[in-house]
């Protein structure tokens, strides 16, 4: 098995932290009427937290999880997304969410033992995913004006307060509570494409592992002699200006052993895997796992060795840690063959009693719902022609069709995809075409009834985004 074989690469979104928006009405009523037990009722009856205040968007305030924030030009938080703050599929009982963390847990649980014989790791699954930008951002060291920042691939409850995009948004604090050891799982909003495999709510685990002097050279033949940090270093691709060589190469192995435990106890001891070299703010070096899963490689964590300014802040100047991330979904997908990333919200009992097992490490494949027919529209319009907004903002872009189409259409939309981009020889204009592709996850529907949600979408994108139509 070649651990070390690099490539590079850009780091995808189902992993650590990263990176993934407008004040506006939209319309939201029709999905009541064709998914009568949607999330919405559904999280307040299977919330772990209890009965949950509604939440709310008013005309000068947001109100979630009992909070209120105030509203500015930041705001573009949307009911159906404030409809699944709260629901934590993470943590209801034998949810195949659920399965997934509690078998993560198991593992670490049962091969990192401290010395007064307990769990090495601690557990956060319940923090709330209302944070601050400083949070999200800063704390990691993501830069003002990255591109991760970005209104258009958030959801804002004003300019310093939303809804988490990654759980490492709580990393400075946990270590800065003194924690050297923990798993954070937890639900995160990103305002993305539509299709089986990308939703706007999904949920990550991570870890984070710090190291003193002692504890990593104290196997190490001569190791008193070895230090964490160096004076006059210089950054390379292989470590930090402050960190020893010797160090950093400890803590990847640390690192990179871990994780390959971790796969392996989830996928199987003959998987085969490989590293890939990416780039992080907030970790260097950072790498990039990928297994091979039915013949492709399929990426399916992301790690590094945390940035030692990150640690300086959080009041760990004297220890060296590494970090990881992955999506729940994504593994729960593979290892369950789910095949629609919208199944997990689903309350159709025909999905979720088969992952009502009495043993969370039992097999399960996924027995597929009858399959309903499904029923496309496309929508044509001429983008507005300015290029940017007085606010200094792009005045349209694809993630704000997808978030219209997402408020009015919730779940009855499948995918979402451009199939035609023109621009006129004369004027210069530029016209799109998107293909929305609906189906229902537990009955047929009618062209009638996907016509009206249709039409809801084309006035709203008139209204709301300034296309011009053609229809």
């Amino acid at each position: 098995m070649n651990l070390h074989g690099f490539v590079i690469m850009i780091f995808a979104p189902s992993v650590l932290p990263y990176l993934q928006p407008w004040p506006r009405p939209l319309l939201h009523r029709l999905l009541s009427e064709f998914w009568p037990n949607g999330c919405a009722a559904s999280c307040r009856r299977l919330s772990t937290k209890g009965h949950a205040p509604q939440p709310v968007i008013g005309q000068d305030s947001v109100q979630v999880l009992g909070q209120s924030y105030p509203r500015d030009d930041f705001t573009n938080v949307t009911p159906k997304i404030l409809e699944k703050v709260g629901c934590n599929l993470h943590n209801q009982s034998h949810h195949p969410l659920w399965l997934i963390k509690e078998r993560i847990k198991a593992h670490f649980y049962s091969s990192y033992i401290g010395r007064s014989g307990n769990p090495l790791f601690s557990v956060h699954d319940n923090l709330s995913p209302v944070v601050t930008t400083e949070q999200n951002f800063d704390s990691l060291l993501i830069p003002p004006g990255h591109p991760s920042r970005k209104r258009g691939d958030n959801y804002y409850l004003n300019r310093t307060t939303m809804l988490r995009a990654h759980t490492s948004a709580h990393q400075r604090d946990l270590v800065r509570a003194g924690l050297d050891a923990f798993l954070l799982a937890g639900d995160v909003y990103r305002r993305d494409e539509i299709d089986a495999s990308h939703y706007p709510v999904f949920h990550q685990m991570e870890g984070v592992r710090l190291f003193s002097n002692r504890q990593l050279f104290s196997r190490v033949q001569n190791g008193g002699e070895l230090s964490l940090f160096e004076r006059g270093g210089r950054r390379t691709p292989e470590k930090q200006e402050t960190h020893t060589l010797e160090a950093v190469k400890l803590v990847e192995f640390d690192l990179k052993r871990t994780l390959t435990q971790l796969v392996s106890y989830l996928f199987g001891a003959d998987l085969e895997i490989r590293w890939v070299n990416c780039y992080f703010p907030f970790t260097h070096p950072s790498f990039e796992m990928e297994v091979r899963f039915q013949g492709d490689w399929m990426e399916v964590l992301g790690c590094g060795v945390m940035e030692q300014e990150l640690l300086n802040s959080a009041g760990a100047e004297d220890k060296l840690g590494w970090a990881f991330g992955l999506g729940l979904e994504r593994l729960a997908m593979v290892l369950y063959s789910i095949p629609d990333i919208r199944l997990f919200w689903s309350q159709d009992e025909r999905f979720l009693k088969q992952f009502r097992v009495q043993d969370i490490h039992q097999p399960i494949c996924f027995q597929p719902l009858s399959k309903y027919p499904p029923l496309h529209n496309d929508i044509s319009f001429w983008l507005p022609d300015d290029k940017e907004s007085e606010a200094g903002r792009e005045s349209f872009t694809e993630n704000d069709f997808y978030e219209l189409v997402r408020s009015i259409g919730g779940d009855l939309v499948e995918k979402v995809s451009l199939v035609d981009n023109f621009t006129h020889p004369k004027t210069g204009r530029r016209s799109q075409c998107y293909r929305i592709i609906y189906r229902h996850m537990e009955r047929t529907l009618t062209q009638q009834e996907v016509r009206l949600v249709h039409q809801q979408i084309e006035q709203a994108a008139e209204s709301e985004l300034g296309v011009q139509g053609r229809f």
